[in-house]
């Protein structure tokens, strides 16, 4: 019953995708000059690992994260102000650029490689834990047009920290310093990130950032 829940919520991700501005990759271009101050020249080399790499990710992905950062669904006070001023146009060229770059590799900590693989294409069926794999493709490459990003290559520290913020929403965990993630879903009920991610320890939560990092599309 708890998977047949889980495939729910992911039918109606897939199926929530509204018609986006066609995006502009050379006014994107453009447009991205101040972005890569913290993620990089063409978002592939972020200045430091809690950054996300920009690079080859899925445009409706990228768009949708602007619009939520913009709508204040998605909270960080440095992107906020970043896009305060973007038009949708503006947010669909952005995605367009982005996506039309080439993304960049990364290394897996050896230690946490076999733990991260099992999880990520096997999931964890004692504890109800769905293989990664499964929405995000057997590479990380992710499923564009259900929004699912790539992760194969991102940086492990920012993978971790998106993880932990979607378990402590999912879990509703309490406390001055808990950051939460919530825009994995448009409803009032936890997301499927959330859901997933309340079931994962932090062992698992590093095993399987550090794998995805390791990853390439």
């Amino acid at each position: 019953m708890k998977f047949f829940k889980l495939f729910v919520l992911m039918a109606a991700a897939a199926v929530a995708n509204p018609t986006l501005a066609a995006g502009d990759a050379e006014a994107g271009e453009a447009k991205a000059a101040p972005c890569a101050a913290c993620h990089g020249p063409g978002g592939a080399k972020p200045i430091a690992g809690n950054y996300p790499k920009l690079a080859g990710q899925g445009e409706a992905y990228l768009v949708k994260q602007l619009q939520d950062y913009k709508s204040g669904k998605r909270e960080n006070a440095i992107m906020a102000g970043q896009v305060a001023n973007l038009s949708e146009q503006d947010m669909a060229d952005l995605g367009a650029y982005y996506a039309s770059q080439e993304p960049s590799i990364g290394q897996a900590d050896p230690d946490w490689v076999e733990q991260g693989a099992k999880l990520y294409r096997g999931g964890d069926m004692t504890n109800g834990l769905p293989a990664c794999s499964g929405c995000h493709g057997p590479a990380g490459q992710g499923v564009e047009g259900a929004k699912y990003p790539l992760l194969a290559g991102q940086n492990a520290q920012y993978v971790e920290e998106q993880l932990k913020a979607f378990r402590a929403a999912g879990r509703n965990d309490l406390g001055d310093n808990v950051v939460k993630r919530t825009n994995d879903t448009d409803g009032d009920a936890p997301g499927m990130m959330q859901t997933v991610a309340a079931k994962m320890s932090d062992t698992q939560i590093k095993a399987v950032a550090s794998y995805i990092s390791g990853l390439s599309k």
